[in-house]
This record gives structure tokens, C-alpha cells and sequence, in this order.
């Protein structure tokens, strides 16, 4: 990019919202996710008003320099990346809650309006806002848009799509669209909203979101459940459903993951069983529900204790710790597979006997109300290149077992980058294909997050 090129964008902005040194953009180059090669983006530039997104997104297109959107960074499929020549353009500050609208339970949002602040300004009306992935405090509205995010809601409440209504989107070429609707149902001509979420993206920039809220449950009701072995609580899962009951959360967390946690926060987990299915019921039959829920999973062996406010809010907490920090001694890999729920024990003790037969420590929690599962793999760095290549081995593998009793290649963390060799596995070449022709017309200079969410044409 040209110093006069960059001049020209600098133009378009305020004073202190663009850097372009290489120590300065260093930190906005990545994500959460695994890095293939790492990049650095010629520019990182703040847009805080949809205008300067449009003129942002004008230049760039007039330029042909592509553009990769970021907001807090917590993604974690390298959907963030950022890609040779690129600016990365942060949405932070664009984190106004534009409206709340309690009559008609919606709420207008910017992108970079963080989970956690929307969820605590909706509560002062007795509503929420439902997906509420591990980071929701510091991840954005706009990220969970873009990945199509889940959390442990998502058991009964559905993944962000299923919380979004309408959509402010600018095009490739710097023109505004609004898509949506501001009411529950709508069914006006093709569906973009659905199409724009779980994008990454790729074809357009989201500047505002409306979102349908939540009630506030009248009452909840939390359950910790121990059982022996990671597979006998993941048939829990299935008795659960054939109850009839439609917990909130029902979380799923193998004796490895329980280890980590008594290590790294002090608790007793582990102490306390094999596995642990950590199940919340909400709104006004959250008792009934709950008692349910202990009957059955007594009766099949669970050791099963109701947890009070505070004890039920660490549990949750530890939970969404459960992926764990990076450490410096140990080679991992985490992933996002979705499998039918019927599938659950049969998956699980395939991951088992994968770990096994390359030799590598597995542990496993799982969104399992929904059958989506976070197996991580991993080896001692001391290990090696064929430490690594044994992870890489268990890993697709892993996948491909997924694949073959009717899951996917992921659940609710996205494609992006790093499972880019994975889709074709997953779609034929027909539907990669239209995708193709579908990215061509949004975005037909290929300007908007390259390289990521779909393959390129051979």
C-alpha cells in the first residue's frame, strides 16, 4: 500500500484512529484461534459511526485493499486473522445500546456493544438477551453475529441467529442495507439476516444489530450430577430428553477437564465424581423440572445435589473457564464438533479410544443439550514435531468420526481459518460452489475478510 494510498484513508478519519507501525498493529493481527502463518495488517483502523465505516469501506474498495472486521478478538477458528495487505477494521467503539424497547422485548445494539453490558441493561426491565457464549464478558454482539455464536443458553434458547432479527449491514462497496424485521415473524422476500449471520464477514460489515429478548426467569434451579465415567453422564443427556424436560443449560464436563479446573481454581470437582452434567432449569416450572431431572438421573446412577445461588453461579463460572489458559509446557487443540444427540456416548468413546491410539491426553466438555462437544487434545511440548503430528492425526480423525454419524465441523465457533481444510469433508462441491457465487455477488472484488468461512475456487 502506497503512503500516499494510506494518507488518504487517515483523511477519512479522526485524529488517534488509524496505526499503521508494525510493534502497534502487532496485537489486532489475530484471534483467539490457531495462527497458519501469521500476518500483520498494513493498518488498524477504529471506526466509531456507520459513516466512517461506509467511507472506510469505499476506499478500501476503490483500492482493492481487503478488509478484515474485528471487535474483541475472542474468536477462536482465526476468523480474525489478518491476511497479507489487509487493514483490520475494529468496531469496538461503535458499543452504544442504541434502544430497549420493552413493550415489543427488542433491543438496538452497535456491534461492539459487549454481552455481558447488554444482558445488564435489558435486566433492569425483567428481560435478557439469550446466547451467552464463555466470553460474554468481553465478547461482542457483532462477533457472536458473525461466528453465529451458542453458549450455554443455547440448550433451550437457541444460538445467536435465533435471537436476531434485523440487521444494518454495509456492502463490499460502501452502501447501507438494512435487512429484517422489527417483529417476531416476517417472512418478506429472501431471508439476509440469516444469511449475514454466521458470515464471518465475509459478505458485508454488520454496523447494527436488533435483537429479540428474553424474559428473565422467574425462578431457577441448578443441579450438579456426578457420575462415574464421562459416558454414563452423557446418557444422562439422553434421559434427560426422554423425560420431556428442556433445561436452560445442560453441561457436560469429562474427569480430565474437572482435574484441570481443582488445579487451576482450587475447587473439589473431581474429588466429587468421574464426570460431571451440570443442569439448570428456568421460569415458573424450573422446581417441577428440576425434580424431574434429579428422579432420572438418580435412577441412573448419578450422585445429584441441588447447588444454592452461590454455589450454582461458581459452577457456572468454572464452566466457562473449562477451556483453559494457554501454557507454555503443552501442544494443544481444541475443537467445536456438533454431533446428533443420540450420538453423544457412542462419539464420546470413539474420542476415547482416538486419544489412545495416538497417544495423546484428551479431555471433553460439551454444550451437550445440543450435542456440541470441545474435545482438546494434547501433548507435552517436550514432544516435539511428533507430539504435534500425533495431535494433528487425532484431531482429523476426530472430525471425520463426527462427519461420519451425521455431525459437523462445528458447532458455534465458525470456519474461519483454521477448519478451511475441513469443509469440503463436510459439503460437496456443488454447495461449496454456490457459496462461491454467493460471496461473488456481495462481495465481487473479494475485498471483505479473504481466505476465511469458505474455500476458494481450485
Amino acid at each position: 500500500m502506497t503512503r500516499a494510498t494510506m494518507a488518504e484513508l487517515a483523511a477519512l478519519l479522526p485524529s488517534g484512529a488509524i496505526l499503521t507501525e508494525p510493534a502497534d498493529v502487532e496485537p489486532y493481527a489475530r484471534d483467539q484461534g490457531p495462527v497458519l502463518e501469521l500476518r500483520l495488517p498494513d493498518a488498524v483502523v477504529w471506526a466509531e459511526t456507520v459513516d466512517q465505516v461506509q467511507q472506510v469501506v469505499r476506499w478500501a474498495h476503490t483500492h482493492r485493499v481487503a478488509v478484515v472486521v474485528r471487535g474483541a478478538g475472542t474468536g477462536v477458528s482465526g476468523g480474525a486473522h489478518a491476511t497479507a495487505g489487509c487493514i483490520v477494521l475494529n468496531l469496538e467503539r461503535m458499543n452504544r445500546i442504541v434502544d430497549i424497547r420493552p413493550l415489543d422485548e427488542i433491543a438496538v445494539v452497535e456491534p461492539g456493544v459487549i454481552n455481558a453490558d447488554l444482558n445488564a441493561a435489558a435486566a433492569a426491565h425483567g428481560l435478557m438477551y439469550a446466547p451467552d457464549p464463555a466470553s460474554y464478558r468481553i465478547s461482542t454482539i457483532g462477533g457472536n453475529v458473525a461466528t453465529n455464536a451458542g453458549g450455554l443458553r443455547c440448550a433451550k434458547y437457541g444460538v445467536t441467529r435465533d435471537s436476531i432479527l434485523a440487521l444494518d449491514v454495509v456492502l463490499a462497496d460502501g452502501n447501507l442495507i438494512r435487512t429484517g424485521v422489527q417483529t417476531f415473524k416476517g417472512v418478506a422476500g429472501y431471508d439476509l439476516t440469516s444469511l449475514f449471520v454466521g458470515s464471518e464477514g465475509t459478505l458485508g460489515i454488520v454496523v447494527g444489530i436488533t435483537v429479540r429478548l428474553r424474559y428473565l426467569p422467574h425462578s431457577v434451579q441448578t443441579l450438579a450430577a456426578f457420575f462415574p465415567d464421562v459416558q454414563a453422564a452423557a446418557a444422562g443427556v439422553l434421559a434427560v430428553g426422554q423425560a420431556r424436560v428442556q433445561p436452560a443449560i445442560m453441561e457436560l464436563l469429562d474427569g480430565m477437564t474437572l482435574t484441570a479446573l481443582d488445579g487451576a481454581h482450587g475447587s473439589n470437582l473431581r474429588g466429587r465424581g468421574g464426570a460431571l452434567l451440570l443442569i439448570q432449569t428456568d421460569g415458573f416450572g424450573a422446581d417441577a423440572e428440576a425434580a424431574v431431572v434429579r428422579r432420572v438421573l438418580t435412577s441412573l446412577g448419578g450422585t445429584v445435589d441441588a447447588q444454592d445461588v452461590s454455589e450454582a453461579a461458581r459452577l457456572i463460572d468454572l464452566r466457562r473457564h473449562s477451556r483453559g489458559d494457554e501454557v507454555d509446557d503443552e501442544f494443544r487443540v481444541g475443537e467445536d464438533v456438533a454431533v446428533p444427540r443420540s450420538q453423544l456416548v457412542h462419539y464420546i468413546a470413539q474420542l476415547e479410544r482416538v486419544a489412545s491410539d495416538h497417544s495423546v491426553l484428551l479431555k471433553v466438555v460439551a454444550h451437550a443439550g445440543d450435542g456440541n462437544l470441545h474435545p482438546t487434545f494434547w501433548v507435552s511440548t517436550a514432544e516435539g514435531e511428533q507430539g504435534v503430528a500425533r495431535l494433528e492425526l487425532a484431531l482429523d480423525e476426530s472430525v471425520r468420526l463426527a462427519l461420519a454419524v451425521g455431525g459437523t465441523i462445528t458447532g458455534e465457533h465458525g470456519v474461519g481459518q483454521y477448519k478451511l481444510r475441513w469443509l469440503p469433508w463436510e459439503q460437496g462441491e456443488q454447495v461449496l460452489e454456490v457459496q462461491r457465487q454467493i460471496k461473488d455477488v456481495f462481495d465481487p472484488r473479494g475485498i471483505l475478510n479473504p481466505g476465511k468461512a469458505i474455500t476458494a475456487r481450485a
